[in-house]
């Protein structure tokens, strides 16, 4: 699977993001994804947590969650941290998810939530993008797990692109 999804970062302020920032971020951004129930739940440097319930509006035809539903939950954990790192460093830097990779293990039903680690391996590409000025690439990844039934889907290889602007 692959998704491509471009967000340009102008310096406003250097204010950090919030969880409820991020969510209205989502509502007037990514519509799709905050009517289907995608919300930010936590965010600091090195992680963010996701959640999306199954729902009718984001359901397929099987009766559990789209695939694509889980992929923006997915996507979301991995871009808030990046948006983020790229606000507190105060420079102009375009990012864009060049490549995004899933595995679905089991049904998605009841609560997904996914998690982000990954955020250390951002400030790296941020430096060397300030001091060489071309694009950095590199690979994040997001686990979601289904409380109810210990199930989880991965999406791995989430590839984000950094240049300056």
């Amino acid at each position: 699977m692959h998704s491509f999804f471009v967000f340009l970062h102008k310096k406003t302020n250097t204010m950090a993001l919030s969880v409820s920032k991020l969510n209205k971020f989502v509502l007037f951004k990514l519509p799709s994804a905050y009517i289907c129930g995608v919300r930010v739940k936590a965010i600091d440097e090195d992680r963010c947590v996701v959640s999306v319930k199954h729902r009718w509006i984001n359901q397929n035809p099987f009766n559990s969650m789209y695939f694509a539903v889980q992929a923006m939950a997915a996507e979301l954990t991995t871009g808030a941290l990046v948006i983020s790192q790229i606000q507190e460093s105060g420079k102009k830097i375009s990012m864009l998810v060049a490549n995004n990779k899933g595995n679905f293990t089991k049904k998605a039903t009841g609560r997904i939530t996914f998690v982000c680690n990954d955020g250390h391996l951002i400030a790296d590409a941020i430096k060397r993008t300030i001091a060489t000025g071309e694009g950095q690439t590199f690979w994040m990844k997001s686990i979601g797990t289904n409380v109810e039934c210990f199930c989880h889907s991965e999406e791995r290889g989430i590839s984000s692109r950094c240049s300056t602007i």
